[in-house]
This record gives structure tokens, sequence and C-alpha cells, in this order.
């Protein structure tokens, strides 16, 4: 039945018989007529005729409405009720009230809306709320002080939850702090609303020198992390005017991204800083609910008016002000953007790249920081109470702890990480690890002869001055532009430099492997305890630990932060020892020992005792370390002394800086300083006795290293944020980006004069022309044309014709620049520069034929014998027709390639391109005195081959035929690729061998891939080592080892079906025990290789596996094959690569992801147009690499040889390259091309040309 129904019958029927409003229940003897109306039946209700009221109000009231029919409600796609809809009323409607509450993400939610569900009030562990939980008892009065006492009672269970949510709730408030100093919102703090406009502050203070660079790069970050999680946004930047990214609010995609990335990077200084116009200019907008105003200069308005213009904009709409202050230290700016920020109700963001303490003052850490504050205040009166005391009233604790466990050292409550108290497991360094300085020396650009500067000083010509007796004057070098490049020195003298683009070419090479090790360098500094110390490089060490009070809540993190020491980087040192300070300083040992096995336990033990007490006494703690009798009776000398302190010493700077220097001159000590990062926010702390700010503390231990000769390191949770070793190493890489840089200026500026040396010389020619206002008004006749010495020698040749051995006087022809005349020849000729002597031809290379006269028989006859021919060798390389057979052969990739590579096929294209006959040369010109380099060749097109111009003189017909083959070398390679990927092959490679030895991972990791590998080794018994004929053997390794047989056996039907058998029975367990499966391998004397299939690292240390193997592998050269199974972890595969690499094996990792059937069709089908797409993954298995690098090759050089074809299409054709010339030169414009320069002549030289006779147009 309708529930509006029920309602309005009852209302009905309780209207009737009410006076004012109330009914007569004399039956039931009620005095609420709505509760006598509830408890009759629905009958008795609809039989009920009204009764007549005393006030005869009956007649008036309506008529009992007939009810309704009954409706079925359908319950379809109905939702079960909660579970707290059936138990009480009140956590019904608690539930009912919860669901208008909006859940949202606390990354998307301001520190006022966190706050607001999460705040100390919110969670009610006020003070407020603590007094509510005890019991009030007897009042005392206080005879000496003269008061009445309040006695209150509480439970002790109750105290510890309490103090236990309040430190919970602590730690949640410094994880939200984390957060919000984390990627990003460091910066510009977090960017509230889905419809977004950045104004973005370009004036010359904020965007000047020094600045610009972090500045865009911050923004770019600030696009990638939070605008792209944004629906619309908008990009304006402000200087003196407001120059915007788009006219309009526009969505956020990938286009909208890379274009606002394009604009943040190229901003430039606009001048001063009018924010009034750009937030007029904001204002306009109305499809945006945020703003966020980035300014890191003084506005060019005050504060008020800025203030009063966007109050009066906000009236009518919520559009809060996002302000940000960037790395600005003028308090007005920062009061200005906080008082914009009130106006807008919006909020306050301050980043400073100098101080952290400036980002704390933002609108949202601070409200944490004050919420903070209030948890220790109520965590404080907890500490009063437990002494018995709350303000005046009296507190007693029921069932509290006993005073000795409230004795034990804090430390003993806090989380340890697993295995802590374990042995050490000791890594023995490879080699003697070196400081970035050190290493520099042999790794560095100098020392590879990498610097820009030596590469260029023997080709590298300075300005001179010298005196000229013949002139009686001092005569300064002349700079010719053409044939050099001029190149600022590190002197910042200019010089002339020739460059060499083969060896510019070769150089960049080197530069980029070069800062690809130096990369490798920083990630092996970033990794391991070299993170916490960075590296500890002297044989002789001294580690100083702090150990004072304001530590302790630390002290585990120091502790595991030394054992990764002791295990990775102490082992190969000859002495050490461990001092720890607090108030007082203690040794471990009196002297320093050798770092044995035994020594390093007890060491670790030694710092397992330690407990935090006291200040930081840092001058007794290296008086200990520097002044030792004993060490210097035995002639031990400390080198490095380690300080690892997370705040400033007990005694001042310059004290402490005196003794280091005074102590450490003349004995090669140097001090090594690592400040460990503390995120403490509370300021009611153990502080020690001198105390200073992050920052501060920093300044004062990078002084005390640098004043030694030591290293700074300076690290925190999330990182490393100083080091000096990583300094160097990003100066050097920062010296050869510079390096990089300069060369390709150098690359382009010769590429530019070549391009335009032609150009110049055609407009030489023309300006030689007399403009037309020059010549006479009336037309004279012509004199008659002069001959040449091109004629004159054309003459002689004609003449002389039957003389042999004669060279014409054709060589009295003199450049343009010589003055004489000879025989009526200017020298002046109006030849051009392109054309040639025919007498000045440079002789040719190949052997002329030599032959003999005689007479015959026959009168006069002559005969001729032919003695030697001319040898005509081509240099001209073909189109091979490439043969690859379509079956498969049992070989690695790298035999294979080898035998059917594109250099064995001779399809590289480089160096079809790159042959003697298409190289420029220099020839010397015996008249002209000097070598003369060959020009650029009009008929061929030219291409850039390896930094090298080369001519192309492949003919189109031979391209095709050249892609024709490609196309079918290239379609093999994807077959054996799918071959690689078919069938075991996918998991195991492919086995060469003929006597190998399989080692199966089955520890408790493998578990969850157990029956895929069962399949796996099935399918790799039957598919290849019964196919291959191989004899083989199993080994299943985890706690223990466990061989198929005791050597290995011939793959017969019998013996596979038993290994199959034997492997459906393996369970994965345990731990993952590689060196001893290895050295069972090892055992078999007719092994030839090893297959090793896991997916994590052994338990062992992988250098001592490493180590192990190569002392087992000396004689017998056996390759350990490596295959990666579901194994994602970076760590592990590289040592699997590390260990086939050493043992000349190979390493081989699955793909899963990959289809390469799917990858196969689509190239296949779609064609090879797109040398992208399909897109080949980067494969981390030698086979499956190199053949995917030798197809990204191919596809490669087929787009290349389709990109030369079309350079056929737009070469001009041989009979385009003649001038043209219009019939009627007043009229009209003349429009000429020249071969050399392919350059029309446009109006602009009309000037030049009209008047002039067609005799004189050249």
């Amino acid at each position: 039945m309708d529930t509006s129904e029920s309602t309005d019958s009852e209302g009905e029927a309780m209207e009737y018989g009410r006076p004012n409003g109330k009914a007569e229940s004399d039956d039931q003897g009620s005095e609420s007529g709505e509760e006598s109306v509830q408890q009759e039946s629905n009958e008795d209700r609809g039989n009920k005729k009204p009764k007549k009221s005393k006030m005869g109000k009956a007649k008036n009231s309506k008529p009992l409405q007939p009810r309704k029919e009954w409706q079925f409600l359908t319950t379809k796609g109905a939702e079960e009720p909660d579970e707290m809809m059936v138990t009480q009323v009140n956590q019904t409607h608690t539930l009912l009230r919860s669901k208008f509450k909006e859940a949202k993400s606390a990354d998307e939610q301001s520190s006022a809306e966190w706050l607001k569900h999460h705040s100390v009030d919110d969670s009610k562990l006020t003070m407020k709320d603590l007094v509510s939980r005890g019991k009030a008892g007897k009042p005392t009065f206080n005879k000496e002080l003269g008061i009445t006492q309040q006695h209150l009672t509480f439970d002790a269970k109750d105290i510890n939850e309490f103090e236990y949510k309040l430190h919970m709730q602590i730690e949640a408030y410094t994880k939200r702090v984390k957060w919000m100093l984390k990627g990003s919102k460091k910066v510009f703090g977090l960017l509230k609303g889905t419809r977004v406009a950045l104004c973005i502050d370009s004036s010359d203070a904020n965007t000047g020198f020094g600045r610009l660079t972090a500045f865009q790069e911050s923004l770019l970050h600030l696009i990638d992390e939070q605008l792209a999680q944004k629906q619309k946004m908008y990009l304006v930047s402000f200087g003196t005017d407001v120059q915007h990214c788009w006219d309009t609010v526009r969505d956020v995609n990938h286009r909208t991204l890379d274009e606002a990335k394009s604009y943040v990077t190229s901003l430039t200084p606009s001048g001063g800083c009018n924010l009034l116009k750009a937030m007029k200019h904001i204002m306009k907008l109305k499809e945006i609910n945020s703003i966020m105003l980035v300014l890191g200069s003084v506005p060019d308005q005050g504060s008020e008016i800025m203030c009063d213009y966007i109050h009066q904009m906000g009236v009518g709409k919520f559009m809060p002000l996002h302000t940000v202050a960037y790395d600005c230290s003028n308090h007005l700016t920062n009061l200005t953007l906080r008082n914009l920020a009130d106006a807008s109700r919006g909020r306050y963001h301050c980043y400073t790249s100098t101080s952290e303490e400036q980002i704390y003052t933002g609108s949202d850490i601070s409200l944490l920081l004050r919420e903070i504050q209030r948890a220790q205040d109520v965590i404080n009166k907890i500490k009063e109470m437990r002494k018995g005391m709350m303000g005046t009233a009296l507190v007693s604790i029921e069932n509290e702890i006993s005073m000795e466990v409230a004795n034990l050292p804090q430390s003993r409550f806090l989380p340890r990480p697993p295995g802590h108290d374990r042995p050490l497991q000791l890594e023995m360094p490879k080699f003697q690890a070196k400081t970035s300085v050190d290493w520099l020396k042999q790794n560095g650009l100098k020392a590879k002869h990498l610097d820009l500067y030596q590469v260029l000083s023997p080709n590298a010509y300075s300005y001179k001055e010298e005196f000229i007796p013949v002139i009686r004057k001092t005569v300064q070098s002349q700079v010719n532009e053409r044939a050099m490049a001029q190149f600022q020195w590190q002197d910042g003298s200019i010089r002339n430099v020739h460059v060499d683009m083969t060896q510019m070419f070769e150089y960049q090479k080197h530069l980029g492997a070069t800062v690809q090790l130096y990369e490798k360098r920083v990630e092996w500094l970033s990794s391991g305890s070299r993170k916490i110390f960075g590296t500890v490089g002297e044989k002789n060490v001294v580690i100083l630990v702090d150990l004072s009070v304001s530590n302790m809540n630390y002290l585990i993190h120091i502790q595991h932060s030394l054992r990764l020491l002791l295990e990775q980087q102490m082992a190969n040192k000859e002495y050490f020892n461990v001092i720890g300070f607090g108030s007082h300083a203690e040794k471990w040992r009196p002297t320093m020992v050798k770092p044995t096995l035994e020594n390093l336990q007890s060491a670790w033990n030694y710092i397992l005792q330690m407990q935090c007490a006291g200040s930081r006494n840092f001058l007794e703690a290296v008086r200990l370390a520097v002044q030792n009798e004993e060490e210097a009776k035995h002639h031990i000398e400390v080198e490095g002394i380690y300080l690892f302190s997370s705040g400033i010493p007990d005694q001042p700077l310059d004290t402490a800086s005196a003794y280091m220097e005074e102590s450490c001159a003349g004995r090669n000590i140097h001090l090594h300083t690592v400040l460990f990062n503390v995120d403490d926010y509370d300021s009611a702390g153990a502080i020690p006795g001198r105390y200073a700010n992050i920052t501060k503390t920093a300044d004062c231990l990078r002084n005390l290293a640098h004043c030694t000769g030591g290293r700074f390191h300076w690290f925190r949770e999330t990182g490393i944020i100083e080091s000096d070793d990583i300094k160097y190493i990003s100066g050097e890489i920062d010296k050869a980006v510079n390096f990089s840089q300069k060369c390709a200026m150098l690359v382009e500026s010769v590429k530019k004069k070549y391009k335009r040396e032609e150009y110049d010389y055609f407009i030489e020619e023309l300006k030689a022309l007399p403009s037309s206002t020059q010549m006479s008004t009336k037309f004279k006749a012509l004199p008659p044309p002069k001959q040449t010495a091109l004629s004159m020698a054309r003459l002689q040749i004609s003449e002389n014709k039957d003389k042999e051995d004669q060279v014409p006087k054709a060589l009295t022809w003199r450049p343009s620049s010589a003055k004489d005349r000879e025989n009526g020849i200017t020298a002046s000729s109006t030849r051009p520069f392109s054309a040639k002597d025919p007498m000045m031809k440079v002789r040719p290379t190949y052997k002329k034929s030599a032959t003999q006269t005689f007479y015959t028989e026959d009168k006069n006859s002559v005969g001729t014998v032919f003695k030697k021919f001319s040898s005509s060798k081509s240099v001209r390389k073909g189109i091979q027709l490439a043969m690859i057979p379509e079956k498969e052969e049992i070989l690695t990739t790298k035999e294979w390639l080898r035998l059917y590579g594109l250099g064995r096929l001779k399809l590289d294209l480089n160096k079809l391109v790159s042959g003697p006959d298409c190289k420029h040369q220099e020839t010397p010109v015996k008249t002209l005195q000097k070598h003369v380099t060959a020009k650029y060749c009009s008929i061929f097109p030219h291409v850039n081959v390896k930094g090298v111009i080369k001519h192309l003189q492949l003919l189109p017909h031979e391209l095709v035929e050249y892609e024709e083959q490609l196309e079918k070398v290239l379609r093999r390679y994807i077959k054996r690729l799918q071959w690689l990927l078919s069938g075991s092959r996918r998991v195991f490679g492919t086995i060469v061998h003929k006597k190998v030895c399989i080692l199966i991972d089955t520890s408790g990791s493998m578990d969850p891939h157990m029956e895929e590998l069962k399949k796996e080794l099935a399918s790799l018994i039957w598919d290849q080592l019964y196919r291959l004929g191989a004899k083989f053997n199993l080994i299943r390794f985890s706690k223990t080892c466990d061989k198929w047989q005791n050597s290995i056996q011939e793959a017969t039907e019998e013996s596979c079906h038993e290994a199959v058998r034997w492997v459906s029975g393996l369970v994965a367990s345990g731990n993952t025990c590689t060196l001893d499966a290895l050295d069972r391998a090892f055992e078999d004397p007719d092994v030839e290789a090893i297959y090793l299939l896991t997916d994590g690292k052994p338990d062992q240390s992988t250098s001592m596996v490493l180590r192990e193997v190569a002392k087992m592998n000396f004689d017998r050269h056996i390759a350990v094959n490596t295959i990666s199974f579901n194994c994602e972890d970076s760590t592990a595969n590289n040592f699997l690569k590390l260990l086939a690499a050493e043992t000349s094996g190979r390493y081989h990792r699955c793909h899963s992801d990959f289809n390469a059937h799917m990858f196969a069709h689509k190239l296949l089908t779609e064609g090879f147009n797109d040398t992208e797409y399909p897109h080949l993954p980067e494969f981390e298995g030698e086979d499956l690499r190199r053949l995917g690098a030798e197809i990204a090759t191919s596809r490669r050089f087929l787009t290349q040889s389709r990109s030369y074809r079309g350079m056929f299409q737009n070469q001009p054709k041989p009979h385009e390259k003649s001038f043209e010339r219009t019939d009627h030169m007043t009229n009209g414009i003349v429009s000429a091309r020249s071969p050399k320069t392919s350059t029309y002549l446009t109006a602009r030289h009309h000037s030049y040309l009209v008047g002039r006779p067609k005799s004189a147009i050249k």
C-alpha cells in the first residue's frame, strides 16, 4: 500500500471527533489522539464513522475519500539495505545524514577542506575531550597555597589510548606536510578547480639572467603534474603588456599541453610588472573557476589598489585566487599576494630556493603546522598529568605501567626494519672506490682529450701583428671569412678555425658516449650506502656518529645506515674505527683495527647498543680520532674522518674550523661531513645546546669539510639534496653539453657559408654591371667584341690539331685580380667563375693505352700494335641480389647476422652512397698556385652521410631496385623474429649448444608461475633438446639443489619422457641458492654450456657469486646463459646480464606483453611506409635486441632511400639551367636561373638590367 495514501487516511480519521485538533479516545484510555489512531487496525479505521464534536463541527467536515486500489511495487534492480539500516533508529539517521556529505579524495582537497574531517576537534582529541574521560573526586583544601584543588581520576588505558591517537594524528599531519612539499606542489602549492587560468609574471626582475631556466622548468613540471589533470585551462604572461597563449579557454588534451609547454619555453623578459592589467584581462574570462597568480617581483600597483579591485570584481561570484610568491625575498611581494588571497577567499603559497622556513608560511602548510602544535600541547598536558598535576587540579592515573618499563630508552619502542638485528652480510667491493675528483683525472674531458679547445687547437690560428720594414709599419693579419670560421677562445680572443666536418661528427659521438658514462657514475653514486655517505675512498677511516638527544627518534635509521656502510664499503679498507658522541665521546676500540668479519660484526653489535643522550661535543670526538699515541707508535695514520650528524656542533664554527686546520695540517687528513635532514616540526621537542635551522646547519658542516679538503654530503628520505661528488660529475656533464652546443654552432656556421658562397659569386657578377642611370641616353654603336683567352685557346687547338705534345699558349690567362694585359685581352673578363679553361684540366688518373707503329708489306701502309691497354675500373657500387635461406638455422643472432646482415648482403645505404667518386676533392691549380675545392654539382643531389657531404650518384631506378631487395630482406628478418618468439624460444631463447645443463629456480617467489614454467620446460625438452639431439641435464634449486640425473643424458624419447615426468613434480618453496646450483652444474666435466632460469637475485651476495663463478670457470670456459623469467627487478636483471657477459654467454628475457605475430601482420599488410608504426619494443635479451636493431636500421634505410628518390623529382633538368630572357628588356623583367645557385632573379635586380643591350647580359 502506498505510504502517502495511508498517511492521508490516518489524517482524515484523526480529524473527526477532535475539538481544536485533539481526539477523544475513551475506549483506549490514551491521552494522545495520534496513539489511539495508530493502535487501531486498518479495518476499524476504514469502517469507523465520524463522531459529532461538542462544537458541532462534524457537519462541516469533509467526507472520507474512498481508498485507492492496492499497487504492487516493483523491486527489480533494488539494492539491499545497508547493515546500519537494520539496527536502531539513531544509527539509521546517522547513516542517512552521512550520505549528504560529498566524499572527496585527499589529493584534491586543500588543507582547510581536509582539516574539516581530520582536525583535532573533529577527531575529538582536544583537552576538553580528555578531561571528559576523567572522574571528578572529592575536592581537597591545600593549606600551603590556600586554595581548594579539584581531584580528577583517569584510567591509564584511556590516557595511553588518547596519547597514541594524538601521535598518530601528528604523524598524519606530518605526512600531509611532506606530500605538500613534493613535486610541483612544493613550488606552486596545490592547484584547485577544474577550469584554471594560469597568470605568469614575465617581468625583467622575475625572468632575468639566471632565473629564467629554473622558472621554465618549474612551470613545465606544473603543467605535467597538475594542469594535465584539469578540464580546461588558460595561460597568460604579463610584464609591461599582457601576452596570452590562446584567445579563449581551451580544453586540456595532448595538443593544448604541448602548446602550453612551447609557450612556456618561449618566455622572455618583458619589462615591468603590470599586475592590474593582467587581472583585468583574466577577470573577463567566464569559463574559469580558479586563478593561479605566479609573481616573482614587486607589482607596479600598490597592495590597496589591487585588493580593492579584486574585492569589487568578486562581488556576486566566487572566484578564488591562488597566489604564489616565486623565489622573491621582497616582503612587499609576499604581503601583496597574501592580501589578494584573503580578499578573494583563496590561498597563499610561498617558495624560496634558499630558505625552507619561508615555505612553511603558506596557507596550506601553516594550517597543518598549527594543528601539529595543538596536538603537541595536549601531549605536553598529558606529561604534566603523569606527574600528578594539571593546572591547579590534582590528577591520579590508575593502573599505570611500572617504573621499570617507563625507564627503558625510547629507542626500544621504535619500529625496526626486518632483519635489523641479524649478522652482517658483507659485499666485497671489486675495486677501490675513488672520489669524483680523482675519478675525473682519468675519465674527465681533458683526460680523454675531449676538450673542445684541445680538439680545435691544431687548426686554430690567432691574429698576428708584424712590422714590415718595406712599408715601415705594423701590419695585422687579415681574416678570410670564407675559408675559416671565427670562434671565441677560452681566453676571450677570437681565432680562425678550420672546421673538419668528419672530425666534428666523431667528436660529437665520443662526447655523447662520455656523457652516458657520467650518467652511469651519478646513478652509481646514488645507490646503496653511497646515497647516504658518498664514496669512502681512504684506506684508514674513522666514523663519527652523532648521538645527541635530538636524534632519539631516528636512532634506528642511523643504525641501519651504518649497517649498509659496514656491509658495502668497509670490507676492503685497511683500518677503521667507530666513535659515538653526545655530550661525551666514546670509542668502539682504543685504536683502529682491520676490517675482518669478526671486527665488523663486533662494530655492528656496538652500534646496536648505542643510545642517544646529551648535546653534540664534536671537538672531543675529533680529538679522540686524530690524537692517538698507540696508532702513532705503529705508524698508522688516519686518512679520512666521516662525520654523520643532523646538526651543528656545540663549539662555534670558527673554533672547530681552526682546530681541524691545525690538526690536519701536514698529515693528509680529510674531514668529510654527512648531514641527514630530519623532518621535525615539534618546536617544543628536544633541542641540543646550539641550534640552527637546516640551511645554517648545512653551511656550517660544508665549511668544516672544505677547510680540510674534504667533501660535503646532504641527504634526506626523499633522496640526495647536495653532494660534492655528484656536483663535480654534473659540472663535467654541463661542460660536455656546452662543448656540444658550440660544436653544433661551428658546423652550422660552416654550412651557412657554403650555402651563401655561390650566391655571393653571382651577386658580385651582377654588381659589376653599371646601373641604368650611368648610361648615356643616346645609344652608341658597340665596338667589335675582343677575343678572350678561351677563344684564342680553341683557335690554337683547331690549327694545331695534327701536332702532338704542343701546349697552346692559353696559360697567359690570369685571374680577375691581375692588372696587366696581354695580347689585347683584358684581365677583367666577363667569363663566369664557373667556366673552366680546357687547358687547365687535371690530367686523368687512368693509364693511357701504349701503341707501336710499323710498316706493312703493302706499300706504305702502317700498322699499329697495342702494348698496353687502358684499365677502366668502375668505382660505382651496384645493387646485389639478396639471398637468405627460408629454413631457420640454429644459430645465435650474432652469428646469423654475420651471414645475413645488411653489411654482409651489401645493402648498407651509407656505404652505397659513400664511394670514392662521391667525395669532394681538392686539386692543385698551377696557374692559380693554390688548391681549389670541388663545387657542388647541380647534376647530382647531395646528401649528408655521417657528417660528410656526398654526391648521390644512385639513379632512381637503382634506388627502386635497392628498395625491392631491402623489403625482401626485411620480410625475412620479421620471419626470423617470429621464429625467435615462438615455442619454447620465447622463454628460454635459442639452445645452440649440444651439451647443456639447465638450472631451474623453484624458490617461493616462483609459486604463482609454476604451472606456466612446467609447460614451457616440457616444450623446451621436445621442441629444442630432442630436435637438436643434444645431451642435457636438469637441476632445480631453492633452499637446496636436486639433480635429475648425475650427468648429462642423450635426448632420446625415453629420457625426454622421464625428464618431463620429473619436471611435472616440481614444487616452489624456500630461498634462492643460485651459487650452489652453479657449483653442481660445474661438477659435470662434459657440460659445455649452462642455462640459468630465475626470477630474482640470489640469496648470496651478487659480487660473491660472480667471483666464485669466475674461479670455477677459469679453465673450463663454459658459457653461462641467463634467463630472466617474469622478473621486473632491475637489480636482478643487471646481475644476470653481468653474469652472462663475464662468461661469454647470452642474456634472455621473455616479453609476454609483445605479440610478435600481430606486429608482423601489421607490418606486412600495411607496408613499410612508417619507420615508427607499428612500434617495435626495446628488447633486453641479446638475440632479440640485435635482430630488433637490424630491423630498425632496415626500416630507416628504406625511408632514406625513398627520400633520396624524391630529390631527383625536385632536381632541375639540364635544359632548365640556361638563362631565360625576355624579348623586350624595357617592358619585362629578367628571370634567370643560375646553374650554381639555383636562385631566381626577381624585380629587385630590375634596375641593374633595364636599358642594357642583350649582348651585355651574361
